[in-house]
């Protein structure tokens, strides 16, 4: 995912969500709600993925360094490819500070993910 395909994506910050799909019970989603939404969820859809971003979100003060997540089972480079597609997908975000790089998991996305999953019927619902 492109940095502008990342502008339309709801990051504002992790006390400010604001969903960028209605939920999935307020009507059908539009074409390019679903296509924002597939590419996160399609990045989390890999068992290796999962687990690095779960890794990323229960790690002590909600950031990991690369070093700290690297043990799943596979090389480190496929640990940095995996994690790139997550911050590709607007998932996590990373700085690098010397030669690690440290990840965190973009609070926004995630319940905005979780705000379009919502299956209580919409206010004025149906």
């Amino acid at each position: 995912m492109s940095n502008s395909e990342l502008a339309g994506l709801p990051v504002l910050g992790p006390e400010v969500v604001v969903p960028c799909c209605p939920p999935i019970t307020a009507g059908e989603l539009s074409v390019p709600d679903a296509e924002r939404m597939a590419v996160m969820f399609k990045a989390l859809s890999d068992p290796v993925r999962l687990r690095l971003f779960s890794k990323v979100a229960s790690h002590p003060g909600g950031e990991a360094c690369v070093c700290d997540v690297q043990d799943v089972g596979v090389s480190q480079p496929t640990v940095s490819h995996h994690l790139k597609k997550l911050r590709e997908a607007g998932l996590l975000t990373s700085e690098r500070r010397g030669t690690w790089v440290h990840y965190q998991v973009a609070p926004s996305v995630v319940a905005a993910m979780s705000a379009m999953l919502d299956l209580r019927p919409a206010a004025g619902g149906r």
